[in-house]
């Protein structure tokens, strides 16, 4: 919740923020003051946020791997499902087998190429139908020091098995349109009263938003048998967020406001 509310409105503002707005922004989502200043205190031990002392006030600015990850994190939550693009058929394949004694290097991996949108059928195996992933990818392995185990090729599938129950082993697809059709519940027909029901709305619809990344591997309509409600979801947010834009934007600058001057 803390890395939504930096992303919509600290990191595009690029300026320090005193812990006083931080802790009134979290306290109307909800957040206990304890959990939000030890979630500060936690984003400030992974090098995301650093502190600065105004005698007794302290206030916060981004690090550089916190600029960087929240510019990443933009670009995909708002970038995702925005291009449609025909599929050719080619799959791209990844095989990179690491020993379960490797849990943490494991996990490392899962979390990176999933970030990018690929399914895991079987261990030590990942696949996408997007082929240009290619250079991401290669980035990822050299990154986690694996080019020495893995291989990678790209082409159509080989006929032998299918593709519907690869989809099935590689995904959750079923989870996945089960969290979309409850986004659509929660908040396409969501309409706040004031600006601070705007801030809450705003926030609690990106911070939902911001998982689909992880869990849609953006298959090709080629690939899906019905009515996927993925693109529904996605105007839906888009709709929502600019409709509530404005109204957010000025609830936060009232708590920015009321905590004092800029540093």
């Amino acid at each position: 919740m803390l890395l939504t509310v930096l992303g919509e409105f600290v990191h595009p503002r690029s300026q320090r923020v005193w812990t006083a707005t931080l802790l009134e922004a979290l306290r109307v989502l909800g957040v206990e003051e304890k959990s939000a200043r030890q979630a500060l205190t936690r984003l400030a031990g992974e090098d995301l946020l650093v502190s600065s002392r105004h005698g007794r006030r302290v206030s916060w600015s981004l690090t550089p791997s916190g600029g960087a990850l929240l510019a990443e994190g933009t670009r995909r939550i708002y970038g995702f499902m925005r291009e449609r693009r025909p599929w050719d058929g080619r799959w791209l394949v990844l095989s990179v087998p690491i020993p379960e004694t490797q849990r943490r290097l494991r996990h490392r991996l899962r979390t990176r190429l999933t970030w990018l949108g690929l399914g895991s059928p079987t261990s030590g195996l990942w696949v996408t139908p997007d082929d240009g992933l290619a250079d991401e990818v290669r980035a990822v392995v050299r990154d986690l020091g694996l080019e020495e185990q893995a291989f990678a090729w790209v082409g159509p599938a080989g006929g032998i098995g299918s593709e519907e129950r690869l989809l099935v082993e590689a995904w959750d697809l079923a989870d996945v349109e089960r969290r979309y059709l409850s986004f659509l519940d929660d908040f396409a027909t969501r309409a706040p009263d004031s600006p601070e029901e705007a801030f809450v709305s705003q926030v609690e619809m990106v911070q939902e938003w911001r998982r689909f990344p992880f869990l849609d591997p953006g298959l090709p309509r080629e690939l899906l048998d019905h009515d996927w409600p993925g693109p529904r979801a996605a105007a839906a947010f888009h709709d929502r967020h600019d409709r509530w834009h404005r109204r957010a934007q000025a609830e936060w600058d009232r708590m920015d406001a009321a905590a004092g001057p800029h540093p």
